[in-house]
């Protein structure tokens, strides 16, 4: 995995050093930039492989940068920011981020959670070239080329929207803990703090559902996690 580059953009400099410093002795190569519009000037001319990216921003803020980044780029993007509120990290996910992590936070822990979302980029890269496709009452899954259909309408999906809706399906009517969907997904143990799960399924459950509040395809466990439900949708 070494070698691969990732972009930060933050405008504290103490803070884009310790993430430079940790994410350099691991060998990857590090880009970084304290505003958007010379975000936008990196990806274009380097095409990191993930961005890490500060919310509070002067300027444009990340909010805004993510909307437009994902316009055009695919790659996994992690929020950082001192903004702990549930309502800050459902908008960061709703616009297309992949995760989250609030300031302070341990650099290990965020090294950690670059590997996981770039070694699941480099095997969803390399899936064979064959036709994967999951069928269901009112909903295709194309595993191949990430595409979605509800009721015969392509529906896009989030990368790590797609990611839960895909482990789940695989399993069908069988119930996958939290935590362990939660590893399954991001690759790391997320140290009892699930909302970013939490956050995706509700996103993709308003997406794939008729029902939100009453969901057919994906149910929850009450105190275990989720299941596919094959049976009744």
């Amino acid at each position: 995995m070494a070698g691969e580059k990732i972009l930060i953009v933050d405008d504290e400099p103490e803070i884009v050093e310790l993430i430079r410093l940790y994410l350099s002795k691991e060998g990857y190569e590090v880009l970084a930039t304290d505003n958007g519009p010379s975000a936008f000037e990196y990806m274009e001319l380097h095409l990191p492989d993930m961005v890490i990216l500060d919310i509070q921003l002067p300027g444009m803020d990340g909010i805004e940068i993510c909307r437009q980044l994902r316009r055009s780029y695919h790659v996994p993007i992690l929020f950082i920011s001192c903004r702990s509120e549930d309502m800050d990290i459902i908008l960061g996910l709703s616009i297309g981020g992949d995760d989250y992590m609030t300031k302070p936070f341990s650099p290990s822990q965020l090294v950690a959670r670059v590997k996981a979302h770039l070694r699941r980029k480099q095997l969803l890269e390399q899936q064979k070239e064959d036709s994967q496709q999951l069928s269901f009452p009112g909903l295709e899954i194309d595993l191949l080329s990430r595409n979605v259909w509800v009721k015969g309408e392509l529906t896009p999906l989030s990368s790590k929207e797609f990611d839960l809706l895909a482990l789940l399906a695989r399993k069908p009517n069988k119930v996958v803990p939290i935590e362990q969907l939660y590893k399954m997904a991001w690759g790391v143990d997320s140290n009892g703090d699930t909302r970013t799960l939490l956050v995706h399924i509700s996103n993709l459950r308003k997406k794939i559902e008729a029902n939100p509040t009453e969901p057919a395809f994906i149910q929850t466990v009450r105190g275990v996690g989720y299941k596919f439900n094959v049976t009744e949708a």
